[in-house]
């Protein structure tokens, strides 16, 4: 913890069953301090609430947060289905993981948590007239063992497997086929990571950037869980619980929803600083460049009848890597060990159909040499933008974990601290 002379508003327990009220929070640019603030954040979710809870505790800043969505929490943001009684994430399945003791000890300051290893399973139909078989993701001996009749039982085995196939070099990899080729060879490749990437980017690995497909491992052991960071949890209470507890009755810290920055800037109060968590590009696209390209995601929401504390999948998250189905994976909400008991032991469930779309909320950026470049330029424009700090994956155009947006905002707070940029 930061040594301060600014005395922070006490924190709530994070074990209380009900957030603080929510007097500090409201729709439309309202009840604002005649005063004004100290920073103006745009974008309610991990970066710009990080931002302004370091502001007050370490600095004593006030900050008026607002965000175009009707609710706190951006992307993380989770609720109870009032048909179902499951808490569902409505921007896609949120699973918190770091390896960072920075981030733990700060998210645990806001809520409880429970330990959650993320298990993923795959579907795949490999047309050999036996259809799906259920296999781990990412790939590990069980995977090649349940897809290719492998035998391979140790390490070395699973070692030898992939030598005999692996195609190239990982360092030569020019593109994402010969990224995962040179580090899985062909079966797993045309199994688990062809296909599945150009459902989710729209076009084949040989098209995308080598890292794209360098972020999936391949194991030699029989590790099933997709993360294997330190601490693995999932917040008791939900994620959206996390911000109630950061933001709710925060002396030093307004919430304003409902407020669209672009069609909002001349109407905001005074203030010595902007702090933008938005997509970089469309802050300035008043400069007539190019827009860079991002990837979203949209869910087909089907509800099943299962017998009471019976689930529709095998898993939270079940992978469909091949073209036979449009979607990417099924989500099951009810697996989680956060969910209300009544509804865990219930009757029925939900299951959210995956789709990767072009249009839409913008989730991931996509990764190649002329977005890379482009993202240059605006980042350019942004060093110069007086009175403005960007923060955030769409700021940065990178694709963040929930941990990584926490720490950067935490490392960037800690650095305009240091330049005095605060």
């Amino acid at each position: 913890a930061m040594a301060s002379s600014h005395v922070p508003a006490p924190s709530p327990s994070p074990s209380s069953a009900s957030p603080p009220p929510a007097s500090n929070v409201a729709s439309g640019l309202v009840d604002l301090r005649p005063s004004g603030y100290d920073l103006v954040i745009v974008g309610c979710g991990l970066s710009g609430c990080v931002i302004a809870e370091r502001a007050s505790a370490v600095l004593g800043l006030t900050s008026l947060i607002i965000d175009k969505r009707s609710h706190i929490g951006g992307n993380c943001f989770d609720y109870i289905d009032e048909a179902s009684g499951l808490r569902i994430s409505q921007y896609g399945v949120h699973l918190f993981h770091t390896k960072s003791e920075r981030v733990w000890e700060y998210v645990n300051r806001f809520e409880e948590w429970m330990p959650y290893c993320h298990r993923v399973k795959a579907k795949v139909d490999l047309q050999r007239g036996n259809g799906y078989q259920l296999t781990s993701l990412p790939p590990n001996r069980e995977t090649v063992n349940t897809l290719f009749d492998a035998n391979v039982t140790s390490e070395e085995d699973m070692e030898a497997w992939l030598a005999s196939r692996r195609v190239g070099n990982v360092e030569d990899a020019k593109n994402g086929e010969e990224s995962a080729l040179s580090r899985a060879g062909p079966e797993l490749y045309e199994a688990i990571f062809k296909y599945y990437t150009y459902k989710q980017w729209d076009r084949l690995p040989d098209q995308m950037d080598a890292s794209v497909l360098a972020r999936i491992p391949v194991r030699l052991d029989e590790d099933n869980r997709y993360f294997t960071d330190e601490h693995q949890a999932l917040p008791k209470h939900g994620y959206t619980r996390i911000f109630e507890n950061l933001l709710h009755g925060h002396k030093d810290i307004d919430v304003r929803l409902d407020v669209d920055f672009f069609n909002e800037k001349d109407k905001l109060p005074k203030h010595t600083t902007l702090v933008f968590t938005g997509p970089i590009d469309a802050y300035f696209a008043s400069q007539g460049m190019p827009k860079l390209e991002y990837r979203s995601l949209t869910w087909d929401v089907e509800y099943h009848d299962t017998e009471p504390g019976e689930t529709y999948q095998e898993a939270l998250q079940v992978n469909y890597p091949g073209m036979e189905v449009p979607y990417t994976r099924i989500v099951e909400y009810k697996h989680k060990p956060n969910q209300p008991v009544k509804a865990k032991e219930g009757k029925g469930t939900l299951i959210f159909k995956e789709f990767s779309v072009d249009d839409g909320d913008p989730y991931y950026p996509v990764p190649n040499p002329a977005n890379r470049d482009l993202y240059e330029k605006y980042r350019e424009l942004a060093e110069k933008e007086q009175g403005v700090l960007f923060v955030g994956r769409l700021a940065s155009y990178k694709y963040f974990n929930m941990d990584q947006a926490i720490l950067n905002a935490l490392e960037l707070f800690d650095a305009w601290k240091a330049e005095g940029k605060l």
